[in-house]
């Protein structure tokens, strides 16, 4: 006569509290940053890219448009930190694409960590790439005689608004990411929205030297009501007004795009 041995029922694993999972998005933004000592290339083209718009708007359009290329790069340094801003949005979805193409993401899911970790990990690592594109861009206009006219205060806002607004903008990259099924049609995606956006902004030309029936557009694309609230903190302007309206559009952009890539993330995984 043999005695049946009951099997203790499995405890289900508890969830990581908080504070682990904000421990482990570190980790793994970590391990997306320290991936550029393998793949230079990525840093690079948050690099060089934007400092060749700096210099060739600066002194090939610097005289027609302004008079002069000192005058012409207060205006235009400011739109081309929001170009560059919303480019650089584009390798979050290229960066999670890839992720989820090679089984990264699935195999990152099945670890003990919170499951949000892994998307939130990417963002903040781009984020911090963002902040460095963005001190790339300023260091180089300075050297060509860009001047921060409001000060420390005025610099630090205009880096807490494009951040905050690019973290927004993000999502957008982050809902591309996990429909397309491959990476570099993440990178279509964004030649073929972002350059539209931001040449159709004042981003480079003053509104007023636009065609009349295009500036009715003009005066309300993001991307010149974004660059119009950092040229009034870093340089001179109206400020209130446009930081407003770019938290208004970052707000707008969180609230839309958000629930629809976690909802597509969850989809896919």
């Amino acid at each position: 006569m043999t005695a049946a041995t009951l099997a203790a029922p499995l405890t289900p694993a508890r969830r990581p509290g908080l504070v682990a999972g904000l421990r482990h998005t570190v980790t793994l933004a970590w391990r997306s940053l320290v991936q550029i000592k393998h793949n230079p290339m990525e840093l690079i083209d948050l690099s060089i890219q934007p400092v060749m718009f700096v210099l060739l708007f600066t002194y090939v359009f610097g005289t027609a448009i302004a008079g002069s290329p000192g005058d012409y790069l207060k205006f235009a340094l400011p739109g081309i930190i929001v170009q560059n801003a919303f480019f650089a949005t584009m390798t979050t979805g290229f960066g999670l694409n890839t992720d989820l193409t090679k089984g990264v993401f699935d195999r990152l899911q099945t670890l003990p960590i919170a499951r949000w970790a892994p998307l939130a990990g990417r963002i903040l690592a781009d984020t911090v790439k963002q902040a460095w594109s963005v001190a790339l861009l300023l260091g180089v206009g300075m050297i060509l005689g860009f001047r921060v006219g409001n000060g420390a205060a005025g610099l630090l806002a205009a880096f807490a608004l494009l951040l905050a607004f690019s973290l927004a903008a993000s999502w957008i990259s982050v809902l591309v990411g996990v429909l397309v099924s491959e990476p570099d049609k993440v990178q279509i995606f964004g030649f073929m929205v972002i350059f539209p956006l931001t040449f159709t902004s004042n981003a480079f030309v003053p509104t007023d030297k636009m065609p009349s029936w295009m500036q009715h557009w003009v005066e309300v694309n993001p991307a010149t009501i974004l660059a119009d609230a950092l040229r009034g903190l870093l340089v001179s302007g109206p400020v209130a007004g446009p930081v407003a309206r770019s938290l208004i559009w970052a707000a707008v952009l969180l609230a839309v795009f958000a629930p629809l890539a976690v909802r597509a993330l969850r989809r896919r995984v």
